[in-house]
């Protein structure tokens, strides 16, 4: 019988409300190893899921059955739910609405590996409204700076 063969790579890119340093070294792996098991329980796989205090990238397989708003949904969603659940947070914890959804070759999976692995390292220099506003230039985006984040300072 014939198959469907698909090699489809997304990150995902996604703040906490208000660009807020809620995401505390303490947790934050466990938070992301979460995150990855929500990955495969849709069937998908989890390439890498890591960020800082205020952002999350996603790197994920994926497979041509799932909508990639879906899978971000249950990501933020989950996610959240988890957070509040295990308490990391005073109050109520949640992810801003909106994403970045960029899409790689394979040659560039262990490239984006690095990027995302390397992100303490690489927000020393940057911050994430940099670096957000880059991968959308690079991936030529048209984006109103206006909207691009809620409660932005």
């Amino acid at each position: 019988m014939a198959g469907t063969f698909s090699q489809i790579y997304i990150q995902y890119v996604f703040a906490v409300k208000g660009r807020q340093n809620l995401l505390h070294k303490p947790w934050r792996d466990e938070v992301f190893k979460y995150m990855s098991g929500i990955i495969k329980a849709k069937g998908q796989k989890a390439i890498i899921v890591n960020g800082v205090e205020n952002h999350a990238h996603v790197f994920v397989g994926l497979k041509p059955s799932m909508n990639i708003s879906d899978l971000v949904r249950d990501i933020k969603n989950n996610s959240s739910k988890f957070i509040n659940e295990q308490k990391f947070v005073r109050g109520k914890f949640s992810w801003q609405e909106g994403y970045g959804v960029f899409s790689y070759s394979h040659s560039q999976v262990e490239a984006v590996y690095q990027y995302i692995l390397d992100q303490e390292s690489h927000h020393q220099k940057t911050t994430f409204r940099e670096e957000y506003v880059d991968l959308l230039n690079k991936f030529e985006i048209d984006f109103d700076e206006r909207y691009l984040f809620e409660d932005m300072d």
